[in-house]
């Protein structure tokens, strides 16, 4: 997930800087955790961080200050119901590269499916939150089954418990996910299986290319 955003995404595209916010955060939290017991080791890591401004220590900058922006209503049940559904998808292609297939999940109306449409608000998708999560290389969303499913398809069925407002709201929710081997050729850029041909970068690699050049 990371490696897709970091290093596939346009310079200044949104996910990419969203990204890099996190994984700034992130830093800066366990440095300022671990100071207290490690205080060499906390000052070294905090004078080399190169986005920090002036030159007072880790010490002098008082104590871990999370934004309450970063707690927003949702976000976590939808990460851990998207989870849940990885490990199915995954569990059903055990050993086999998952970017070789296609995550297709399904999932009654309800409020699960509204969590998931907050990580992946088209139908299909090759560069959606939903699908970073899922490591296949395109995701589909669906409130039923498609027609064509084949008869033997191996559908992995699961539940998820969704518990919102410290309790308020509880809902047990369920979901199937469908494995099926993608047709698509991988993109010689992002080495998912999403180009038409693989001498020639997908779609979304085509866009960031040509925003590069245009930029330059």
């Amino acid at each position: 997930l990371l490696s897709c955003r970091l290093y596939c995404e346009e310079a200044k595209d949104p996910k990419r800087r969203s990204c890099q916010t996190v994984l700034a955060e992130a830093l800066d939290i366990v440095v300022r955790s671990f100071a207290p017991i490690l205080p060499h080791l906390a000052e070294e890591v905090f004078q080399y961080i190169p986005y920090k401004k002036g030159s007072e220590g880790v010490f002098r900058t008082g104590w871990i200050n999370a934004s309450s922006a970063w707690k927003k209503p949702g976000i976590e049940e939808a990460i851990e119901g998207a989870c849940a559904m990885r490990d199915s998808f995954l569990g059903s292609i055990s050993g086999k590269n998952a970017l070789e297939y296609e995550a297709i999940i399904v999932i009654e109306p309800g409020l699960l499916f509204e969590l998931m449409e907050a990580l992946q608000a088209e139908e299909t998708s090759s560069a959606s939150q939903l699908n970073e999560i899922m490591m296949a290389s395109q995701t589909t969303l669906l409130s039923e089954l498609p027609k064509e499913t084949p008869s033997d398809a191996n559908i992995i069925k699961g539940t998820f418990l969704i518990n919102l407002e410290g309790g308020d709201i509880c809902e047990q929710s369920s979901y199937k996910v469908i494995a099926r081997p993608i047709a698509k050729a991988k993109c010689p850029r992002c080495r998912r299986y999403t180009a038409e041909s693989s001498s020639t970068p997908c779609p979304r690699c085509l866009q960031v290319l040509a925003a590069g050049k245009g930029s330059t």
